[in-house]
């Protein structure tokens, strides 16, 4: 099968792909992105498609697995933001005072640490730290999963070295 009768395949399955999403996404926007990025993700490994096979089936469990890694995603992203009104007076104070000079002293620190990484370290961890799974790293980088865990391993291991001198500050923090 070519690429092109496989996307016309694809096509034929979009108002169906719609409905399914809708049943995820409760919204026609947020549909209408899920469809799309099923669609593309059909269509970047339609190479990984067993021809004979149930086309509309691999469809919907792409759109399964992506709908719940956007929200496992969205779910861990929203969990590192602190709610305003979860914010104590005592914690806005040391939040004030602490921020301004040392911050930036810690985020170049670890600017500097990342940028002391080998590229096939430093790539594999950032998706990694973005949200992105082992198995979604090891299909965009093209290399087995062991790799993907192995590099995101030697990765923290090396940005550890680096910034070792912040986790002897951190245990000190928690003490007081």
């Amino acid at each position: 099968m070519t690429k092109f009768e496989f996307n016309h395949l694809v096509n034929h399955h979009s108002v169906s792909l719609r409905s399914y999403a809708l049943n995820f996404t409760k919204d026609a926007e947020d549909a209408n992105d899920l469809v799309q990025d099923t669609m593309l993700k059909a269509i970047t490994y339609y190479n990984k498609f067993k021809e004979g096979t149930n086309l509309k089936g691999w469809l919907f469990t792409i759109m399964k697995n992506t709908f719940i890694n956007n929200y496992r995603r969205l779910v861990k992203t929203n969990t590192l933001i602190t709610q305003s009104e979860d914010i104590s007076s005592a914690n806005l104070s040391y939040s004030a005072t602490k921020n301004q000079a040392e911050s930036k002293f810690v985020l170049g620190d670890i600017d500097k640490a990342l940028s002391q990484l080998p590229e096939e370290y430093y790539v594999p961890f950032i998706r990694y730290f973005e949200g992105y799974k082992y198995h979604e790293i090891a299909d965009m980088l093209e290399i087995p999963i062991g790799t993907v865990k192995t590099r995101i391993h030697v990765a923290r291991g090396i940005l550890k070295k680096y910034l070792k001198t912040y986790s002897k500050d951190i245990a000190i923090a928690e003490m007081a």
